[in-house]
């Protein structure tokens, strides 16, 4: 009996126009958890790490003599690892993003933008911008967005300039890192785009007081509001600490959100992009 192969392609039509999705080139934007190597640090959380897992007379590693190679596994997917999040980031109610990551393809676009130092910007944040802090600026942000796409996309990639690999593993406990001020996340808002992914640990200032207003404005959770019911966009998904390769093109693709089956608001994450191809 001949053996099942998986499919090298899927098809997909938008407002009338069908798309060939080459399965076997998928761009993984995901930064993957080296438990040995040099990882990301945000927040000033703890590395994630294995260890092996000791019951007895068994160690959970075969160098040690066990049968098996068998671990524990300790992390926090919103400071040391690519994430998806949903609002249950900041209400009371327990809110599983695997619940909230949509299934299939989205349609997508990537654009790279360069952080504008906060002094040299008049957009807002909550609370106000410190001297030093750089903001992804709405202005930033309309400057990348083409101005021609096959689709309106639903889900957004951003890249921030200057990229390096060393996004990987930069501790932004030493090196801050970009946010978005209040008005690029409404035009976010108002562009339609449910599903974002960053190339940032957070959307907001890892220390804003507790505020998380971009965060706040793009769920569609009033400043203050702890309660899931106040949510007006509870069916979106912010993704955090991606990496874009520079080899990218800005433009627009498919995006599929591979998820941990795991409870949390946040939980690991490995984003697949795909170049857009008409059948």
């Amino acid at each position: 009996m001949a053996s099942a192969r998986a499919p090298q392609s899927a098809a997909l039509e938008v407002d009338g126009v069908r798309y060939e999705i080459d399965l076997r080139h998928a761009c993984d934007l995901s930064i993957a958890v080296d438990f040995d190597q040099h990882q990301p640090s945000f927040f000033g959380a703890p590395k994630a790490r294995r260890a092996p897992l000791v019951i007895g007379s068994f160690s959970g590693q075969v160098q040690s003599g066990a049968s098996c190679n068998c671990s524990t596994i300790t992390l926090t997917p919103h400071c040391d690892s690519t994430h998806t999040e949903c609002v249950g980031h900041l209400t009371v109610e327990s809110l599983a993003a695997r619940n909230v990551i949509p299934g299939g393809f989205l349609k997508a676009l990537l654009v790279s933008v360069t952080p504008e130092p906060a002094g040299q910007c008049s957009e807002s944040t909550r609370p106000a911008p410190q001297p030093g802090d750089l903001l992804v600026s709405e202005a930033a942000l309309k400057r990348a967005w083409p101005a021609r796409l096959p689709f309106a996309p639903e889900a957004l990639i951003v890249r921030t300039l200057p990229n390096s690999p060393l996004k990987r593993t930069r501790d932004y406990g030493v090196e801050p890192a970009a946010f978005l001020s209040l008005p690029a996340a409404a035009f976010l808002v108002q562009r339609g785009v449910e599903h974002l992914v960053l190339d940032l640990p957070s959307a907001d200032r890892a220390d804003d007081g507790g505020q998380l207003s971009a965060h706040r404005e793009f769920f569609g959770l009033p400043s203050g509001e702890r309660s899931l019911t106040a949510a007006r966009r509870p069916q979106c998904t912010i993704t955090e600490l991606a990496y874009i390769e520079d080899a990218l093109a800005d433009g627009a693709y498919f995006l599929s959100l591979q998820f941990a089956a795991l409870g949390g608001d946040a939980i690991p994450s490995r984003p697949l992009l795909y170049p857009v191809r008409q059948a």
